[in-house]
């Protein structure tokens, strides 16, 4: 399903507040140099210029989030058996994220398989999930680390949004997507968008044609398996890499996490936290022993999983929104186009090495 409404500029902030009014609102606010994602405030401004430093992950996957609490305590009539109590700590409260680039909404498209799917899944994840609703802002250009359209999207990709919002003349076309999304524009303060509908193709024409021409990435996932065990290529291309992680907690689709228990007494709770495989004790053992002992092993897990284990598991789907930000944030410049680019032409070299011997 598709509603097209047209909001006027002036009517932006009405239409906030009567989002607000109804769910917890969040919006993307200056901080400094940055700009980040937070409660709605009318008295401050809302930061629609600048794409947001961060993606909108933290609101349906916190950083920290408790899962459970929980109670030792003894059964009184038999000292010897302990008992132990365990209430969940489930998450509650519609959430409306405003602002969002697309590439940020379309990460948790990556995240449904995962949380969301098969027989296990996580309750928590799909609470959050299916109780906030993202009205995103198609990009009116792209940035120099940007390359989503390498990835199968775009600059006013729809998909993981519930309201696409397309800039024209005096204000915005709102296009609903989802079911949730056609509940957002339902508001007196939208008008029918079809005086518009030339601008929005315009506005899609003037977008995709600025793009440069993006690479085939089609033998990404069989180059990043062949060359899996060349330690040589790998230590090589990580080599500028200072392992701080900045890329994983920025990326619209990383997910790994780590679990804790923190107890005061006979009370306590468990955290699920975000945990980082670029950082050496991601996969250190209990022994000592660690089978990714070196930036090139770390870094070539992380590769690999986006462009060819992600895709081997979910119908060829790249675990990357090329949103680009751990290209711009990274401190030492490492950037991961460069490094898919250059697995397929090592691969491909090698192959016909192999073939010529």
């Amino acid at each position: 399903m598709q509603t097209s409404k047209f909001l006027a500029e002036a009517s932006l902030g009405a239409w906030l507040d009567e989002l607000a009014a109804k769910a917890e609102l969040i919006v993307p606010k200056r901080d400094g140099n940055a700009v980040v994602f937070g409660p709605y405030d009318p008295d401050v401004p809302v930061e629609l210029s600048q794409e947001a430093t961060a993606p909108p992950k933290s609101i349906v996957f916190p950083p920290c989030e408790e899962l459970m609490h929980f109670t030792q305590g003894k059964d009184p009539e038999d000292p010897t058996k302990p008992l132990l109590q365990l209430e969940e700590t489930m998450p509650s409260g519609r959430k409306v994220v405003f602002g969002a680039r697309p590439c940020g909404a379309r990460g948790f498209t990556i995240f449904d398989p995962v949380f969301g799917s098969g027989e296990i899944r996580d309750p928590y994840y799909e609470a959050r999930r299916a109780d906030t609703a993202f009205i995103t802002l198609a990009c009116a250009e792209s940035g120099a680390a940007c390359f989503c359209h390498w990835v199968g999207s775009g600059p006013a990709d729809a998909t993981g949004s519930d309201v696409l919002l397309i800039p024209v003349e005096g204000g915005y076309v709102a296009e609903a997507i989802t079911e949730k999304g056609a509940e957002l524009v339902a508001s007196s303060l939208l008008t029918e968008a079809d005086a518009n509908a030339d601008a929005v193709e315009a506005f899609r024409k003037k977008v995709t044609e600025a793009l440069e021409p993006a690479p085939a990435l089609d033998a990404a996932p069989e180059s990043l398996l062949a060359i899996f065990d060349d330690m040589d290529f790998w230590g090589a291309i990580s080599s500028k890499c200072i392992s701080c992680g900045a890329c994983t907690y920025l990326c619209p689709t990383c997910y790994c996490f780590n679990f804790t228990d923190e107890s005061r007494g006979m009370e306590g709770k468990r955290l699920r936290t975000w945990d980082n495989c670029m950082s050496f004790q991601f996969t250190q053992e209990a022994s000592g022993h660690n089978p990714r002992p070196t930036k090139g092993h770390r870094l070539k897990n992380r590769v690999g999983h986006k462009f060819s284990y992600y895709p081997g598991l979910h119908e060829g789907a790249f675990a990357c929104c090329g949103c680009g930000r751990c290209i711009k944030s990274c401190p030492a410049g490492v950037d991961i186009r460069e490094i898919v680019l250059a697995a397929m032409a090592h691969a491909k070299s090698a192959g016909k090495e192999q073939a010529h011997d």
